[in-house]
């Protein structure tokens, strides 16, 4: 028993220096091994990796590896990374919930997180609200998302765009507002979204260009 104890150590130490390893492959490896078989002990080092890993696959692998560990000993954890002043931190930390989906988890989801300054944890944080969103909180989760509508690029706009339809047709009364904006990216992004839901196979390029013309012409969906 004393050398299953002596051999399971070493296996530890070696997969936390995995984690740290200049490659990308051994790091990828030593994340595979941690999930693999949790140990409790891993918790802290799967966070704080998560906050500084260069790679999206072995990011996803650490996120990975912490689904597989008791909520109840990850989640506050995470909630407290959600707070942190690295970008990446509340990025990886908001994900990782996204993953875990225990909805305890929804206070953290904070009007500042989904209007974050930084792209990837805005974008982050609406996926986590939609995952964690408590039932008949839609409508309030709704309006917090259809204040960044118009923000960033196409991938960003698609991200905000999934979110809103994933929360379903309870996001229309806050939608509609948004189609008649003075701001005509906030107007092409609301109609695009709002035919999204309509018709998901249109493809968010066809829409978005669609609801250009829509707003180069001034009218709405809703006036034919």
């Amino acid at each position: 028993m004393q050398k299953q104890d002596t051999d399971k150590d070493t296996d530890t130490m070696r997969a936390l220096q995995g984690l740290e390893d200049s490659r990308s492959s051994v790091r990828l490896r030593a994340a595979l091994a941690v999930g693999t078989t949790p140990d409790p002990r891993f918790i802290g080092k799967l966070i704080e990796r998560c906050a500084s890993e260069p790679e999206f696959y072995v990011r996803e692998m650490l996120t990975w590896a912490l689904t597989r560990h008791s909520p109840s000993m990850t989640v506050p954890e995470l909630l407290h990374e959600v707070r942190s002043e690295r970008a990446q931190a509340r990025s990886q930390a908001l994900h990782t919930l996204s993953k875990i989906g225990d909805r305890q988890a929804w206070p953290a989801i904070t009007r500042a997180l989904l209007s974050d300054a930084d792209e990837e944890v805005a974008r982050s944080a609406w996926r986590a609200g939609v995952v964690l969103v408590p039932e008949g909180e839609e409508p309030e989760l709704a309006a917090v998302l259809a204040t960044q509508l118009g923000r960033g690029e196409r991938e960003t706009q698609l991200s905000l765009s999934r979110a809103l339809i994933a929360l379903g047709e309870v996001m229309l009364p806050t939608l509609r507002p948004a189609m008649t904006d003075v701001d005509p990216r906030v107007r092409a992004h609301a109609i695009a979204t709002e035919r999204l839901l309509r018709d998901p196979d249109a493809g968010f390029e066809f829409a978005i260009e669609e609801a250009k013309r829509v707003v180069a012409l001034g009218r709405t969906s809703q006036e034919g």
